[in-house]
């Protein structure tokens, strides 16, 4: 089956504060809650927002967070040794070095929102429920093409797999994901993990479903 067969566009209104509810819909969605001024946001409308040069960048181009200038990485921020459930897991696929764990909103086919554990290991990506203790996904790193991300000030990443379907999530530790799987990319294949910053892309939230992302400027309070 085609990945190409539908084609449907992600909007997010931020007329309310980001709640972060497992069933909310795409619809309810802020950019981030702790900048001043700029501020990204996904909608229908085409952007055509400019990157200052007295704007901070990331990788080149991105706007960075207030917040995450001056922020420490931890690595694990859910202590992954106390969650026996986590732990197995690893040890099944063979995986002992953590590299990132927390929980991430994750978007789904349909729109809905998911609250699943993010893990990274120096080789594999996990999608773990913490409801249910089941591992959804698990992704070699090695099938990690490229990351996809705004040039606007916002907590939105895609992860796109080729061989698979693609990832869009969300999180107030973007950066330091971004960081560890470029890093760990590198380090265990010495292959330069690719980013792209555009404020309109494209990811495969199915095998036969695409999805176009457009983010939009707007002014905060």
């Amino acid at each position: 089956m085609s990945r190409f067969q539908s084609q449907r566009r992600v909007q997010i209104d931020n007329a309310q504060a980001t709640r972060f509810d497992d069933d909310e819909t795409l619809e309810n969605v802020d950019g981030d809650d702790d900048d001043q001024g700029r501020q990204g946001s996904l909608r229908l409308r085409p952007s055509d927002s400019d990157v200052t040069e007295d704007q901070e960048l990331f990788m080149g181009v991105k706007v960075r967070r207030k917040a995450s200038r001056y922020r420490d990485y931890v690595g694990d921020y859910i202590d992954v040794p106390s969650r026996p459930y986590l732990t197995k897991i690893l040890d099944k696929q063979g995986d002992k070095k953590v590299l990132f764990a927390d929980r991430v909103l994750k978007f789904t086919g349909s729109g809905k929102m998911k609250r699943p554990i993010l893990l990274i290991t120096d080789f594999a990506i996990y999608i773990v429920d913490p409801d249910t203790a089941a591992l959804k996904r698990r992704i070699a790193l090695a099938a990690l093409e490229k990351l996809c991300l705004s040039e606007l000030s916002d907590n939105f990443f895609a992860m796109i797999i080729p061989t698979e379907y693609d990832i869009l999530m969300a999180s107030t530790r973007k950066t330091e994901i971004v960081t560890v799987l470029v890093e760990a990319l590198k380090s265990t294949s010495d292959y330069e993990l690719e980013v792209v910053l555009s404020n309109s892309f494209e990811y495969h939230a199915a095998a036969d479903l695409v999805k176009e992302v457009q983010f939009d400027e707007v002014e905060g309070p």
